[in-house]
């Protein structure tokens, strides 16, 4: 059974007429789906739902969590607010490098949205503008890893037109941060291309801008984590164009989209220990399960480890304390 804490939330930010805080009680546990009354039914991808506004966007951070593309019973309570929020720390820190579709996401504002209020929704929301997505994922990386590194192994150092270094090995850094654009796959995984291949895509002189603000980007971010002991070894961002010129969307730096390593435990040649969703793979390669919608329902151990890692990336990139929604508004 969950329990059960009071959340208090201010009668001005509920339009409430009782003349004094009003006192909400609200279950403890993941949130894994939203229903806005009044407002139009969500986009709904792994993580996040979208809602249309009219002239505005306001996208929700969900519990979920997904691995192998598929979304797991369970989530992961608090990871949507971890999300979102850091989201916006990296949106802010970096305005000067490439504009944002951020309009706020101050609790207030979104409430204001709102035809009824939900508590349920606080920390985890942005209110942002509209954009038309550019049909590539824009990633930058300063390390070999992952998907990159497989493809390296099979085709060698002309892997996509990059002309890598021969003898790489797992994890090793790269003589200097790469482009590596990657098509956006509706289903299955994204698939990574040249930088040609996605020039054709969404055009020469878009994709130069993307790409020099995605590696500018992630140079002052990797900066910043080496500030704070972790190691960026690479990132994913999103782009779209609007009346105004092209901004950046969807996520910022998070554990979903970037890997983070700890510096003081970083040995290349194998991968590495990342502050993202390690336990969870882990864990799913030793049971039963065909890697297949539906995803299986978490043990208790599993998302505890899981959100502990988030909690722990959240502190060490912004430097706040985590506090959750409800310690929040109960201050």
């Amino acid at each position: 059974m969950r329990g059960f804490t009071p959340l208090v939330i201010l009668a001005e930010l509920l339009s409430s007429s009782m003349g004094h805080p009003a006192i909400l009680w609200v279950p403890m546990g993941e949130l894994l789906r939203t229903n806005l009354i009044g407002l139009p039914a969500p986009r709904v991808g792994k993580v996040r739902e979208v809602y249309d506004l009219g002239s505005e966007l306001l996208i929700v951070a969900t519990d979920r969590i997904s691995a192998f593309d598929c979304v797991m019973e369970n989530g992961i309570p608090d990871k949507g607010w971890i999300l979102n929020q850091m989201s916006a720390f990296w949106f802010e820190k970096f305005a000067d490098v490439c504009p944002n579709h951020i309009i706020s996401v101050a609790d207030e504002e979104v409430q204001k949205r709102l035809n009824e209020p939900d508590p349920t929704l606080l920390g985890r929301c942005t209110v942002a503008k509209k954009a038309k997505p550019l049909e590539i994922e824009c990633v930058a990386r300063g390390y070999i890893a992952g998907s990159l590194f497989k493809e390296y192994k099979k085709q060698g150092s002309g892997v996509h037109e990059l002309a890598l270094p021969e003898g790489l090995i797992d994890s090793q850094i790269l003589p200097e941060p790469i482009f590596t654009p990657a098509t956006k796959a509706t289903t299955g995984h994204d698939e990574n291309i040249s930088f040609r291949q996605a020039a054709d895509i969404v055009g020469k002189e878009t994709a130069e801008f993307v790409m020099f603000k995605t590696l500018e980007i992630f140079s002052r971010a990797s900066q910043h984590a080496a500030g704070k002991g972790l190691i960026l070894a690479d990132t994913k961002f999103e782009f779209g164009e609007t009346e105004d010129g092209i901004i950046w969307i969807d996520e910022a730096l998070t554990p979903d989209s970037s890997r983070f390593w700890q510096a003081s435990l970083y040995q290349p040649g194998h991968s590495q220990p990342s502050y993202d969703k390690q336990f969870l793979r882990d864990y799913l390669e030793t049971i039963d399960w065909d890697k297949r919608p539906p995803g299986p329902l978490l043990p208790a151990e599993i998302v505890q480890k899981t959100r502990a890692k988030y909690v722990e990336a959240f502190e060490r990139i912004t430097g706040l304390d985590f506090h959750p929604p409800v310690d929040a508004a109960e201050r």
